[in-house]
Protein backbone atom coordinates (compact mmCIF):
# COMPACT_ATOMS: atom_id res chain seq x y z
CA UNK A 1 0.00 0.00 0.00
CA UNK A 2 3.01 2.33 0.91
CA UNK A 3 4.32 1.78 -2.41
CA UNK A 4 1.62 2.20 -4.30
CA UNK A 5 0.97 5.73 -2.49
CA UNK A 6 4.27 6.50 -3.77
CA UNK A 7 4.21 5.82 -7.18
CA UNK A 8 1.34 8.12 -6.75
CA UNK A 9 2.89 10.89 -5.19
CA UNK A 10 5.53 10.61 -7.64
CA UNK A 11 3.49 11.03 -10.94
CA UNK A 12 1.69 14.04 -8.99
CA UNK A 13 4.73 15.75 -8.46
CA UNK A 14 6.36 15.42 -11.51
CA UNK A 15 3.41 14.67 -13.89
CA UNK A 16 6.21 13.37 -16.53
CA UNK A 17 3.39 11.68 -18.32
CA UNK A 18 1.40 14.87 -18.81
CA UNK A 19 3.26 15.98 -21.98
CA UNK A 20 2.48 18.20 -24.53
CA UNK A 21 0.52 15.45 -27.07
CA UNK A 22 -1.61 14.56 -23.87
CA UNK A 23 -2.36 17.87 -22.87
CA UNK A 24 -3.43 19.01 -26.38
CA UNK A 25 -5.74 15.50 -26.75
CA UNK A 26 -7.01 16.15 -23.19
CA UNK A 27 -7.79 19.60 -23.90
CA UNK A 28 -9.93 18.49 -27.17
CA UNK A 29 -11.61 15.72 -25.45
CA UNK A 30 -12.80 17.89 -22.69
CA UNK A 31 -13.70 20.78 -25.09
CA UNK A 32 -15.88 18.67 -27.08
CA UNK A 33 -17.83 17.57 -24.14
CA UNK A 34 -18.17 21.74 -22.79
CA UNK A 35 -19.53 22.39 -26.56
CA UNK A 36 -21.76 19.71 -26.16
CA UNK A 37 -23.14 20.80 -22.24
CA UNK A 38 -22.97 23.74 -23.55
CA UNK A 39 -25.76 23.57 -26.45
CA UNK A 40 -27.50 21.31 -24.35
CA UNK A 41 -27.68 24.77 -21.91
CA UNK A 42 -28.67 26.75 -24.47
CA UNK A 43 -31.25 24.77 -25.54
CA UNK A 44 -32.68 24.45 -21.92
CA UNK A 45 -32.10 28.31 -21.32
CA UNK A 46 -34.26 28.81 -24.21
CA UNK A 47 -36.96 26.60 -22.97
CA UNK A 48 -36.43 24.10 -25.97
CA UNK A 49 -36.38 20.87 -23.55
CA UNK A 50 -38.81 21.77 -21.02
CA UNK A 51 -41.42 24.62 -20.28
CA UNK A 52 -39.50 27.14 -18.67
CA UNK A 53 -41.14 28.45 -14.86
CA UNK A 54 -40.46 31.83 -15.85
CA UNK A 55 -37.55 33.80 -18.65
CA UNK A 56 -33.73 33.43 -17.93
CA UNK A 57 -31.43 35.98 -18.93
CA UNK A 58 -27.64 36.83 -18.92
CA UNK A 59 -25.42 39.65 -17.38
CA UNK A 60 -25.34 40.88 -21.54
CA UNK A 61 -28.50 41.97 -21.34
CA UNK A 62 -27.43 44.41 -18.32
CA UNK A 63 -24.98 45.64 -21.29
CA UNK A 64 -27.43 45.53 -24.28
CA UNK A 65 -29.98 47.74 -22.21
CA UNK A 66 -27.20 50.25 -20.72
CA UNK A 67 -26.57 50.54 -24.34
CA UNK A 68 -30.48 51.17 -25.29
CA UNK A 69 -30.63 54.19 -22.72
CA UNK A 70 -27.45 55.65 -24.03
CA UNK A 71 -28.46 55.17 -27.55
CA UNK A 72 -31.86 56.87 -26.65
CA UNK A 73 -29.97 59.56 -25.41
CA UNK A 74 -30.93 58.80 -21.44
CA UNK A 75 -27.14 56.97 -20.87
CA UNK A 76 -27.69 58.16 -16.90
CA UNK A 77 -30.51 55.86 -16.95
CA UNK A 78 -28.23 53.02 -16.49
CA UNK A 79 -27.60 53.82 -13.30
CA UNK A 80 -31.28 54.02 -12.24
CA UNK A 81 -32.24 50.50 -11.32
CA UNK A 82 -36.07 50.96 -12.15
CA UNK A 83 -35.48 52.47 -15.74
CA UNK A 84 -32.68 49.46 -16.40
CA UNK A 85 -34.23 46.78 -15.16
CA UNK A 86 -37.38 47.79 -17.64
CA UNK A 87 -34.97 47.89 -20.13
CA UNK A 88 -33.36 44.53 -19.76
CA UNK A 89 -36.95 43.56 -19.86
CA UNK A 90 -38.05 45.14 -22.59
CA UNK A 91 -34.58 43.64 -23.95
CA UNK A 92 -35.15 40.03 -23.58
CA UNK A 93 -39.16 39.10 -21.61
CA UNK A 94 -40.90 40.40 -18.52
CA UNK A 95 -40.20 38.97 -15.56
CA UNK A 96 -36.81 38.21 -15.95
CA UNK A 97 -34.07 38.75 -12.85
CA UNK A 98 -32.41 42.07 -12.83
CA UNK A 99 -28.95 42.21 -14.07
CA UNK A 100 -26.82 44.79 -12.25
CA UNK A 101 -25.09 46.90 -14.10
CA UNK A 102 -22.02 49.29 -12.07
CA UNK A 103 -19.43 50.13 -15.43
CA UNK A 104 -18.32 53.58 -15.51
CA UNK A 105 -19.72 55.18 -18.44
CA UNK A 106 -16.40 54.23 -20.62
CA UNK A 107 -17.71 50.93 -21.04
CA UNK A 108 -21.69 52.41 -22.11
CA UNK A 109 -19.76 54.11 -25.32
CA UNK A 110 -18.98 50.65 -26.37
CA UNK A 111 -22.75 49.05 -24.96
CA UNK A 112 -24.41 51.53 -27.14
CA UNK A 113 -22.50 50.28 -30.05
CA UNK A 114 -23.50 46.58 -29.51
CA UNK A 115 -27.29 47.89 -28.98
CA UNK A 116 -27.59 49.20 -32.31
CA UNK A 117 -27.58 45.80 -33.34
CA UNK A 118 -30.01 43.08 -33.03
CA UNK A 119 -30.07 41.22 -29.62
CA UNK A 120 -28.82 37.93 -30.60
CA UNK A 121 -26.32 39.71 -32.99
CA UNK A 122 -25.05 41.63 -30.77
CA UNK A 123 -24.39 38.77 -28.39
CA UNK A 124 -23.02 36.82 -30.76
CA UNK A 125 -20.69 39.41 -32.14
CA UNK A 126 -19.45 40.55 -28.79
CA UNK A 127 -18.32 36.89 -27.25
CA UNK A 128 -16.96 35.85 -30.19
CA UNK A 129 -14.65 38.83 -30.38
CA UNK A 130 -13.77 38.36 -27.33
CA UNK A 131 -12.90 35.01 -27.64
CA UNK A 132 -10.81 35.46 -30.90
CA UNK A 133 -8.65 38.21 -29.65
CA UNK A 134 -8.26 36.15 -26.38
CA UNK A 135 -7.03 33.14 -28.11
CA UNK A 136 -4.64 35.18 -30.05
CA UNK A 137 -3.23 36.50 -26.70
CA UNK A 138 -2.49 33.04 -25.16
CA UNK A 139 -1.25 32.13 -29.25
CA UNK A 140 1.04 35.13 -28.75
CA UNK A 141 2.10 34.57 -24.76
CA UNK A 142 3.15 31.07 -25.67
CA UNK A 143 5.04 31.95 -28.71
CA UNK A 144 3.04 29.91 -31.09
CA UNK A 145 2.82 30.41 -34.80
CA UNK A 146 -0.35 30.14 -37.19
CA UNK A 147 0.88 31.38 -39.54
CA UNK A 148 3.64 30.03 -42.30
CA UNK A 149 4.80 31.42 -45.94
CA UNK A 150 1.77 29.37 -47.05
CA UNK A 151 -0.75 30.80 -44.90
CA UNK A 152 -3.00 29.62 -42.13
CA UNK A 153 -1.05 26.58 -40.28
CA UNK A 154 -2.73 24.46 -37.64
CA UNK A 155 0.25 23.04 -35.74
CA UNK A 156 0.60 26.78 -33.97
CA UNK A 157 -2.56 26.36 -32.87
CA UNK A 158 -2.96 22.82 -31.31
CA UNK A 159 -1.23 24.22 -27.49
CA UNK A 160 -4.34 26.62 -27.55
CA UNK A 161 -7.01 24.25 -27.82
CA UNK A 162 -6.56 23.66 -23.47
CA UNK A 163 -6.93 27.03 -22.91
CA UNK A 164 -10.18 26.94 -24.93
CA UNK A 165 -11.20 24.00 -23.38
CA UNK A 166 -10.82 26.17 -19.75
CA UNK A 167 -13.86 25.98 -18.15
CA UNK A 168 -14.06 29.62 -17.47
CA UNK A 169 -14.36 30.37 -21.59
CA UNK A 170 -17.74 28.74 -21.41
CA UNK A 171 -18.79 30.64 -18.04
CA UNK A 172 -17.62 33.71 -19.85
CA UNK A 173 -19.36 32.95 -22.89
CA UNK A 174 -23.05 31.65 -21.49
CA UNK A 175 -23.30 34.21 -19.01
CA UNK A 176 -22.05 37.41 -21.88
CA UNK A 177 -19.91 38.52 -20.08
CA UNK A 178 -16.63 40.59 -20.60
CA UNK A 179 -13.57 38.41 -19.48
CA UNK A 180 -12.38 37.54 -22.40
CA UNK A 181 -11.61 40.94 -23.67
CA UNK A 182 -10.31 42.32 -20.48
CA UNK A 183 -8.08 38.80 -20.41
CA UNK A 184 -7.60 39.75 -24.03
CA UNK A 185 -6.61 43.32 -23.18
CA UNK A 186 -4.18 42.36 -20.41
CA UNK A 187 -2.56 39.55 -22.05
CA UNK A 188 -1.56 41.43 -24.91
CA UNK A 189 -0.46 44.30 -22.59
CA UNK A 190 1.99 42.71 -20.84
CA UNK A 191 3.19 40.92 -23.77
CA UNK A 192 4.25 44.22 -26.16
CA UNK A 193 5.27 46.28 -22.41
CA UNK A 194 8.96 45.88 -23.29
CA UNK A 195 9.42 45.52 -27.10
CA UNK A 196 5.96 47.84 -27.99
CA UNK A 197 5.44 50.12 -24.78
CA UNK A 198 3.41 52.79 -25.85
CA UNK A 199 0.67 50.16 -27.07
CA UNK A 200 1.61 48.07 -24.42
CA UNK A 201 0.35 51.42 -22.14
CA UNK A 202 -2.67 51.63 -24.49
CA UNK A 203 -4.02 48.33 -24.41
CA UNK A 204 -3.93 48.71 -20.40
CA UNK A 205 -5.53 52.26 -20.65
CA UNK A 206 -8.29 50.62 -22.51
CA UNK A 207 -8.94 48.26 -19.43
CA UNK A 208 -10.34 51.34 -17.20
CA UNK A 209 -13.58 50.08 -18.55
CA UNK A 210 -13.35 47.89 -15.55
CA UNK A 211 -11.27 49.92 -13.28
CA UNK A 212 -10.89 48.06 -10.17
CA UNK A 213 -8.97 45.23 -12.05
CA UNK A 214 -6.59 47.95 -13.13
CA UNK A 215 -5.39 48.24 -10.08
CA UNK A 216 -2.08 46.55 -10.02
CA UNK A 217 -1.12 48.06 -13.23
CA UNK A 218 0.35 51.27 -12.12
CA UNK A 219 1.94 49.54 -9.48
CA UNK A 220 3.37 47.19 -11.90
CA UNK A 221 4.71 49.89 -14.63
CA UNK A 222 5.95 52.50 -11.78
CA UNK A 223 8.01 50.00 -10.25
CA UNK A 224 9.48 48.60 -13.37
CA UNK A 225 10.32 51.82 -14.87
CA UNK A 226 8.22 51.72 -18.05
CA UNK A 227 7.66 54.83 -18.30
CA UNK A 228 6.28 55.27 -21.73
CA UNK A 229 3.62 52.73 -20.87
CA UNK A 230 2.83 54.41 -17.73
CA UNK A 231 2.29 57.78 -19.54
CA UNK A 232 0.19 55.75 -22.48
CA UNK A 233 -1.96 54.25 -20.46
CA UNK A 234 -3.06 57.21 -18.52
CA UNK A 235 -2.98 59.16 -21.76
CA UNK A 236 -5.66 56.39 -22.97
CA UNK A 237 -7.61 56.06 -19.79
CA UNK A 238 -7.67 60.04 -19.64
CA UNK A 239 -9.01 60.32 -23.07
CA UNK A 240 -11.56 57.38 -23.23
CA UNK A 241 -13.02 59.15 -19.80
CA UNK A 242 -12.99 62.66 -21.75
CA UNK A 243 -14.79 60.85 -24.59
CA UNK A 244 -17.36 59.68 -22.18
CA UNK A 245 -17.86 63.27 -20.49
CA UNK A 246 -18.20 64.55 -23.78
CA UNK A 247 -20.90 61.77 -25.68
CA UNK A 248 -22.66 60.91 -22.35
CA UNK A 249 -22.26 64.56 -19.99
CA UNK A 250 -21.20 64.72 -16.39
CA UNK A 251 -25.10 64.04 -15.27
CA UNK A 252 -23.77 60.42 -16.51
CA UNK A 253 -20.77 60.04 -13.98
CA UNK A 254 -22.13 61.43 -11.30
CA UNK A 255 -25.02 58.68 -11.52
CA UNK A 256 -22.01 55.98 -12.15
CA UNK A 257 -20.34 57.67 -9.18
CA UNK A 258 -23.73 57.27 -6.99
CA UNK A 259 -24.38 53.86 -7.80
CA UNK A 260 -20.71 52.84 -7.55
CA UNK A 261 -21.23 54.05 -3.74
CA UNK A 262 -23.61 51.52 -2.93
CA UNK A 263 -22.32 48.67 -4.88
CA UNK A 264 -20.89 46.96 -1.94
CA UNK A 265 -24.64 45.66 -0.40
CA UNK A 266 -24.58 43.87 -3.85
CA UNK A 267 -21.84 41.44 -3.03
CA UNK A 268 -21.53 42.04 1.21
CA UNK A 269 -24.44 40.09 1.85
CA UNK A 270 -24.79 37.86 -0.66
CA UNK A 271 -27.03 39.57 -3.70
CA UNK A 272 -24.34 38.41 -5.75
CA UNK A 273 -23.43 34.73 -5.07
CA UNK A 274 -20.41 34.68 -2.53
CA UNK A 275 -19.68 31.22 -3.92
CA UNK A 276 -19.18 32.55 -7.66
CA UNK A 277 -16.65 34.73 -6.24
CA UNK A 278 -12.59 34.37 -5.78
CA UNK A 279 -11.34 37.33 -3.42
CA UNK A 280 -10.45 36.48 -0.35
CA UNK A 281 -13.04 38.84 1.29
CA UNK A 282 -15.70 36.49 -0.47
CA UNK A 283 -13.63 33.36 0.80
CA UNK A 284 -13.98 34.57 4.29
CA UNK A 285 -17.65 35.37 3.94
CA UNK A 286 -18.56 31.87 2.57
CA UNK A 287 -16.80 30.75 5.50
CA UNK A 288 -19.12 32.41 7.54
CA UNK A 289 -16.97 35.76 8.49
CA UNK A 290 -18.16 38.59 9.40
CA UNK A 291 -18.21 41.85 6.86
CA UNK A 292 -15.55 43.72 9.04
CA UNK A 293 -12.98 41.42 9.27
CA UNK A 294 -13.78 40.05 5.93
CA UNK A 295 -12.80 43.47 4.66
CA UNK A 296 -9.12 43.89 7.06
CA UNK A 297 -8.09 40.33 5.74
CA UNK A 298 -8.71 41.55 2.01
CA UNK A 299 -6.83 44.71 2.68
CA UNK A 300 -3.82 42.77 3.97
CA UNK A 301 -4.04 40.67 0.87
CA UNK A 302 -4.38 43.56 -1.35
CA UNK A 303 -0.91 45.32 0.14
CA UNK A 304 0.83 41.90 0.00
CA UNK A 305 -0.63 41.52 -3.54
CA UNK A 306 0.87 44.59 -4.49
CA UNK A 307 4.26 44.18 -2.88
CA UNK A 308 4.56 41.36 -4.72
CA UNK A 309 4.16 43.07 -8.21
CA UNK A 310 6.17 45.92 -7.11
CA UNK A 311 9.09 43.78 -6.51
CA UNK A 312 8.81 41.35 -9.33
CA UNK A 313 8.74 44.39 -11.97
CA UNK A 314 11.35 46.78 -9.97
CA UNK A 315 13.93 43.47 -9.68
CA UNK A 316 13.10 43.64 -13.66
CA UNK A 317 12.24 39.44 -13.65
CA UNK A 318 11.43 37.82 -16.84
CA UNK A 319 8.61 39.07 -18.40
CA UNK A 320 7.14 35.48 -17.81
CA UNK A 321 7.16 36.24 -14.24
CA UNK A 322 6.08 39.75 -14.29
CA UNK A 323 3.16 38.98 -16.82
CA UNK A 324 2.24 36.20 -14.89
CA UNK A 325 2.09 38.02 -11.41
CA UNK A 326 0.36 40.75 -12.63
CA UNK A 327 -2.66 38.54 -14.00
CA UNK A 328 -2.79 36.19 -10.44
CA UNK A 329 -1.97 39.00 -8.31
CA UNK A 330 -5.07 40.90 -9.44
CA UNK A 331 -7.25 37.86 -8.73
CA UNK A 332 -6.49 38.58 -5.39
CA UNK A 333 -6.13 42.48 -4.26
CA UNK A 334 -9.51 42.89 -5.71
CA UNK A 335 -12.49 42.13 -3.20
CA UNK A 336 -15.41 41.95 -5.88
CA UNK A 337 -14.17 39.51 -8.60
CA UNK A 338 -16.14 36.89 -10.21
CA UNK A 339 -16.05 33.30 -11.56
CA UNK A 340 -15.65 34.46 -15.08
CA UNK A 341 -12.73 36.73 -14.26
CA UNK A 342 -10.86 33.43 -13.85
CA UNK A 343 -9.71 34.37 -17.18
CA UNK A 344 -7.27 36.19 -15.67
CA UNK A 345 -5.51 32.78 -14.45
CA UNK A 346 -5.54 31.39 -17.91
CA UNK A 347 -3.33 34.39 -18.90
CA UNK A 348 -1.18 33.51 -15.60
CA UNK A 349 -0.92 30.12 -16.83
CA UNK A 350 0.10 30.94 -19.98
CA UNK A 351 2.72 32.58 -19.07
CA UNK A 352 3.83 30.26 -16.20
CA UNK A 353 4.07 27.42 -19.17
CA UNK A 354 5.80 29.45 -21.44
CA UNK A 355 8.52 30.19 -18.08
CA UNK A 356 8.62 26.06 -18.02
CA UNK A 357 9.08 25.28 -21.21
CA UNK A 358 12.30 27.01 -20.86
CA UNK A 359 13.81 25.90 -17.57
CA UNK A 360 11.50 22.59 -16.87
CA UNK A 361 8.72 22.33 -14.72
CA UNK A 362 8.84 22.09 -11.10
CA UNK A 363 8.00 19.72 -8.81
CA UNK A 364 4.47 19.94 -8.41
CA UNK A 365 3.48 22.52 -10.63
CA UNK A 366 1.78 20.66 -13.48
CA UNK A 367 -0.51 19.48 -10.60
CA UNK A 368 -0.98 22.58 -9.66
CA UNK A 369 -1.81 24.20 -13.01
CA UNK A 370 -4.15 21.66 -13.52
CA UNK A 371 -5.97 21.82 -9.91
CA UNK A 372 -6.46 25.36 -11.34
CA UNK A 373 -7.98 24.56 -14.51
CA UNK A 374 -10.56 22.49 -12.78
CA UNK A 375 -11.79 25.54 -10.30
CA UNK A 376 -14.40 26.58 -12.65
CA UNK A 377 -15.90 23.30 -11.98
CA UNK A 378 -16.17 22.99 -9.11
CA UNK A 379 -16.29 26.44 -7.44
CA UNK A 380 -20.02 26.62 -7.23
CA UNK A 381 -21.02 23.24 -6.23
CA UNK A 382 -18.72 22.96 -2.99
CA UNK A 383 -18.89 26.74 -2.63
CA UNK A 384 -22.71 26.49 -1.83
CA UNK A 385 -22.88 23.07 -0.75
CA UNK A 386 -20.22 22.63 1.48
CA UNK A 387 -19.22 25.99 2.03
CA UNK A 388 -15.36 25.19 0.79
CA UNK A 389 -14.20 28.62 -0.66
CA UNK A 390 -12.25 26.76 -4.13
CA UNK A 391 -11.94 29.43 -6.58
CA UNK A 392 -10.10 31.87 -4.04
CA UNK A 393 -7.98 28.75 -2.84
CA UNK A 394 -7.19 28.27 -6.53
CA UNK A 395 -6.35 32.11 -7.32
CA UNK A 396 -3.86 31.91 -4.22
CA UNK A 397 -2.25 28.64 -5.50
CA UNK A 398 -2.00 30.34 -8.88
CA UNK A 399 0.01 32.89 -6.86
CA UNK A 400 2.27 30.31 -4.94
CA UNK A 401 3.56 29.09 -8.23
CA UNK A 402 4.61 32.87 -9.62
CA UNK A 403 6.28 33.48 -5.91
CA UNK A 404 8.04 30.30 -6.26
CA UNK A 405 9.66 30.68 -9.40
CA UNK A 406 10.46 34.54 -8.48
CA UNK A 407 12.34 32.65 -5.65
CA UNK A 408 14.18 30.36 -7.95
CA UNK A 409 17.71 31.68 -8.43
CA UNK A 410 17.61 32.28 -11.72
CA UNK A 411 14.72 35.00 -11.68
CA UNK A 412 16.51 37.76 -10.89
CA UNK A 413 19.21 37.35 -13.31
CA UNK A 414 18.83 40.16 -16.23
CA UNK A 415 18.59 36.92 -18.76
CA UNK A 416 15.27 37.11 -20.50
CA UNK A 417 13.85 33.27 -20.30
CA UNK A 418 12.46 33.90 -24.18
CA UNK A 419 13.85 35.49 -26.93
CA UNK A 420 15.99 39.14 -25.87
CA UNK A 421 13.55 42.25 -25.60
CA UNK A 422 14.73 46.08 -25.20
CA UNK A 423 14.11 47.40 -22.15
CA UNK A 424 12.57 50.99 -22.44
CA UNK A 425 12.10 53.50 -19.69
Amino acid sequence: MRSVLAILVGRLKYCAWLDRRRVIAYGAILLACEIATFLFLIAGTHGWIVPLDKPLTTDFASFYAAGSLADAGTPALAYDQAAHYAAEQQTTAPGIQYQFFFYPPVFIMLCALLARLPYLVAFVAFEAAGLLLYLFAVRGILGERGLGPKGWRLEGWKFVIPFLAFPAVFWTLGLGQNALLTAALLGFATLLVDRRPVLSGILFGLLCYKPHLGLLIPVALAAGRRWPAFAAASASAALLVLASIGGFGWDTWQAYFAAAGDSHSTYEFGRINLAGMISPFAALRVLGLGVAPAYVVQALATLAAMALVAYVWWRDMSIELRGAALAAATLIAVPVILLYDLMLAAISAAWLVRAARATGYLPWEKAALVTVFAVPLLALSLGQGWHVPVAPLAALLLLGLVIRRAAAPYASSQIWISSPTTRTG
